[in-house]
């Protein structure tokens, strides 16, 4: 079974906590998998990330527990294949906006006569040919997520759930606030009604839904409104609020230090 497919199995009464990897950094995929999160989207849609460097943090991301998710650029049947090739198991395409887009996804995750998917003798996923049986067995162990960005695309959720093959529904709270007319504002009211209703569709059909917020309080606001599987920020996004909070402290800190010497001289100066 697919390693991605046996976490939502598995999440019983705790969604799995996932973040984006956007760096393109190896280690710092591997550092951001040894923090402890389920799961990790290493993300070539909008992060400067290509195909051998793709292969450098599956590496890295092998050597946790964080089971990898890549997101790819678009939904192409090339593109698929090679990401495949390099290793990845779990794929997570980007604006699915009906049933018909669903089905090309999948295709291209399987081999004949399931699929599209061309044969490769010498890939890293078939551990470059030591793994003779891969061609029987790979169409069974390759995850498919779809993601849904738009109004249009969640209309469509029960009939692009029910392609064979879909694992899992996947809302993009960004973009949705965009397609909805207020960009950036995450849980806009509009926003947070429509993934209400995305969450209680898709457990009515007993189908994995997740999404991912910007900080825990905006991912716990959807973890109450029902998603199995959740992400939090990215790895740059954690770094960069670690690192201006750090600054901030410490300037506040020198101004108080500041404010206190102050202090201290004008009462040296009036021998209070």
């Amino acid at each position: 079974m697919n390693r991605f497919a046996q976490l939502l199995r598995a999440r019983g009464s705790k969604p799995p906590v996932g973040t984006w990897i956007v760096s393109a950094s190896p280690l710092v995929a591997e550092a951001v998998g040894e923090a402890g999160f389920d799961w990790g989207v290493l993300d070539m849609e909008h992060a400067p990330l290509d195909l051998m460097p793709l292969v450098h943090l599956l590496q890295a991301v092998g050597n946790t527990k964080m089971v990898p998710v890549v997101r790819v650029p678009s939904n192409d049947a090339v593109t698929v294949k090679r990401v495949l090739d390099a290793g990845a198991d779990t794929l997570l395409f980007p604006f699915v906006q009906n049933a018909d887009e669903a089905a090309c996804a999948v295709a291209a995750t399987r081999y004949p006569p399931e699929g599209v998917r061309g044969l490769s003798a010498m890939g890293r996923a078939s551990r470059f040919g030591s793994q003779p049986d891969y061609y029987r067995t790979a169409n069974r162990t390759i995850g498919v997520v779809v993601q849904l960005e738009t109004p249009q695309a969640i209309a469509q959720l029960e009939l692009i759930a029910a392609v064979p093959g879909v694992d899992a529904l996947f809302v993009a709270p960004g973009d949705l606030s965009g397609a909805l007319g207020h960009p950036g504002e995450l849980t806009h009211p509009a926003v947070m009604a429509l993934m209400a209703d995305a969450a209680q569709r898709a457990r009515e059909i007993g189908r994995p839904i997740g999404t991912v917020g910007s900080t825990p309080d905006v991912v716990t606001r959807y973890r109450a409104a029902g998603y199995d599987y959740v992400a939090v920020a990215s790895d740059l996004a954690l770094l960069m609020r670690g690192a201006m909070a750090a600054v901030q402290a410490l300037r506040q800190g020198d101004s108080a230090a500041h404010v206190h010497t102050l202090a201290e001289g004008t009462r040296t100066a009036t021998g209070a």
